[in-house]
Formats: C-alpha cells, sequence, structure tokens
C-alpha cells in the first residue's frame, strides 16, 4: 500500500511538472483548453493544466520567406512566360494564423499566382520587363489586405525571375545586339564630329596665331624702318652741321687771315700804290670767279685810267726813240 501511495505521488509530481512550458524567443503557443482556444503563450515560462489544457501550434513570429515556384502568366499582348516569387511575411497573431486559413503558406502561394497574372495581364512584355518595382509594390499591397484575416503581415513581394520564351529571348538578344550597334556607330559618328571640331579649331587657333605673328612682325619691321629713317636723318642732319661748322670756321680763319693782313698792312704805312696794286690783285681773283655781273668801284676806275694812260706814255716813249 506504502508502494502503491509512492507511485502516486510520484505520477501527480510528473504530470504537474509535465504542465509547464517554457516559450522559446520569437515563439508563441496556441493553447486550447478542452478543444477551444484559450490563449497564446509568449516567450517565458507559463503552465499548462495537463489533461485540460494543450499546445495546439507552436508559432514563430520571426519574419520568414517563401520562394515560389515559377508561375506561367500571359501578357496583355499574348506573351506567355514564367515569373517566379519571393514573398517576405510575418506572422502577427498566432490564433488567427492556427485557426484563419487551412494550410496557409499554400493559400498564400496561390493567392500570389493569382495576382501576378492579374496584374501581369493588364502589361505588355516590354512595360513587365521593366516595370517589377511597380509590380512588387501592388502585389505587395494586395497580399498584405488579403492576409490580414489570417494574422499574416506580408512585407514585401519580389520578382525573383522572368522568364520569357524562347523566341522572345532571342528576338530581345537580336534587339539588345543592333541596339549596342546603333549606340556604337552613334559614339563613333559623335568622336568623329567632335575630332572635326577640335581639328578646325586648332586649324582656327592656328592661322589666329599667324595672322597675329605677322601682324607684330610688319610693326617690328616699320618700327626698324622708323628708327632707321630717324637715323639717317640724325646723321645727315649732323652731317650738314658739321659741314657748316666747317665752313664758318673756315670763312672765319679767311677773316682772320684778312684782318691780320690788313692790321699788318696798316701797320706798314703802305704808299697809294701799293693800295692800288693790292686792288687790282684782289679785282682779278674776283673777275675769276663765276660771277656773271662785276661791280668795279669808281677807285679801281680811275686807277684802271691811270694805268692805260701809263701804258701809252711809254709806248709813245719807245716810239720817240728808235
Amino acid at each position: 500500500m506504502q508502494y502503491i501511495l509512492i507511485g502516486i505521488i510520484i505520477l501527480a509530481v510528473i504530470i504537474v511538472i509535465s504542465g509547464i512550458k517554457f516559450v522559446p524567443q520569437a515563439t508563441e503557443y496556441v493553447v486550447v483548453r478542452l478543444g477551444t482556444y484559450s490563449r497564446s503563450l509568449q516567450a517565458g515560462p507559463h503552465y499548462v493544466v495537463p489533461f485540460i489544457e494543450k499546445v495546439a501550434k507552436k508559432v514563430s513570429i520571426k519574419e520568414q520567406v517563401a520562394d515560389f515556384r515559377p508561375q506561367p502568366v500571359i501578357t496583355k499582348d499574348n506573351v506567355t512566360m514564367q515569373i517566379d516569387t519571393v514573398v517576405f511575411y510575418r506572422i502577427t497573431d498566432s490564433r488567427l494564423y492556427t485557426y484563419g486559413v487551412e494550410r496557409p503558406l499554400s493559400a498564400i502561394e496561390n493567392l500570389t499566382a493569382t495576382t501576378l497574372r492579374n496584374i501581369i495581364g493588364e502589361l505588355e512584355l516590354d512595360s513587365t520587363l521593366t516595370s517589377r518595382d511597380t509590380i512588387n509594390a501592388k502585389i505587395t499591397a494586395i497580399l498584405d489586405e488579403a492576409t490580414d484575416p489570417w494574422g499574416i503581415k506580408v512585407n514585401r513581394v519580389e520578382l525573383k525571375n522572368i522568364i520569357p520564351p524562347k523566341e522572345i529571348q532571342d528576338s530581345m538578344e537580336k534587339q539588345m545586339k543592333a541596339e549596342r550597334e546603333r549606340r556604337e556607330k552613334i559614339l563613333q559618328a559623335e568622336g568623329e564630329k567632335k575630332s572635326q571640331i577640335l581639328v578646325a579649331e586648332g586649324e582656327k587657333e592656328s592661322k589666329i596665331l599667324r595672322a597675329e605673328a605677322e601682324k607684330e612682325a610688319e610693326i617690328l619691321r616699320a618700327e626698324a624702318e622708323k628708327q632707321a629713317m630717324i637715323l639717317r636723318a640724325d646723321a645727315v642732319r649732323q652731317q650738314k652741321i658739321l659741314e657748316a661748322q666747317g665752313e664758318a670756321e673756315s670763312i672765319a680763319l679767311v677773316q682772320n687771315a684778312l684782318a691780320e693782313s690788313l692790321v699788318k698792312l696798316n701797320a706798314s704805312n703802305p704808299q697809294d700804290n701799293v693800295i692800288a696794286l693790292k686792288s687790282l690783285e684782289a679785282f682779278a681773283k674776283a673777275a675769276d670767279g663765276k660771277a656773271t655781273k662785276i661791280i668795279i668801284p669808281s677807285e679801281i676806275q680811275g686807277l684802271a685810267g691811270m694805268v692805260t694812260s701809263i701804258k701809252e706814255i711809254a709806248s709813245n716813249s719807245t716810239k720817240s726813240n728808235p
């Protein structure tokens, strides 16, 4: 009997201990009581009444990633392509997540596929390929609103890959190649244009520099000629000045000599006959010049008459004394 009591006590202790639950961080436990939802246990220690309450579901409230397989969609211009999506979501209400929908992940996948088909069906192929951000925003808004009753918060949806048909890919590659060739030709044309512009600008600058150099050379030549003319004029002027000074000095010397001769002549008290003879010598020198008119003083005229008279007397005396 004692052993039975001990066994009952041990069993009771085990049962009591089994009701102690430690909820990990970022996890919630959904507890039901007699099959009905009772409460959600947050992180930390909790106690669940054995046999009456139990943990129906353990829910992670961390952000999760669901990578769905590619879905076939048709664009507005009837091009079928494969698009796979990635959904980032987080559980905000463990009770709604547990009882709101059966297989929530499958529900999200189907909802994503139908929403994607509706959005892509309104777009053409080119718009689909260039409007990923717009498509992502629309899908995220629709899924977030649709999953609220399930206790799920859709943070964002990304189009992981867009796979068009093989013939479309080939056509796109050809188009891209043609576009690259077109851009290459444009770049080459722009390069040649810039090169020609630079060459023309270089020639223009060269011509301007040559013209400026020729202009400066002409100016320098003109200034050199001007200086040369000024120097020649100065030389001629200096020569004339020197010649005039020489003539003046020569005349001064002659005048001084004449004056000295007159002084000496006066000092020697010459007779009238000597003075008359000197006058004739001076007259002879004047007659030898190049003057066309000679004015003979009256004294010299009288002297000439006297000389003629003397000559006649001398000749008569010679005839009378044969």
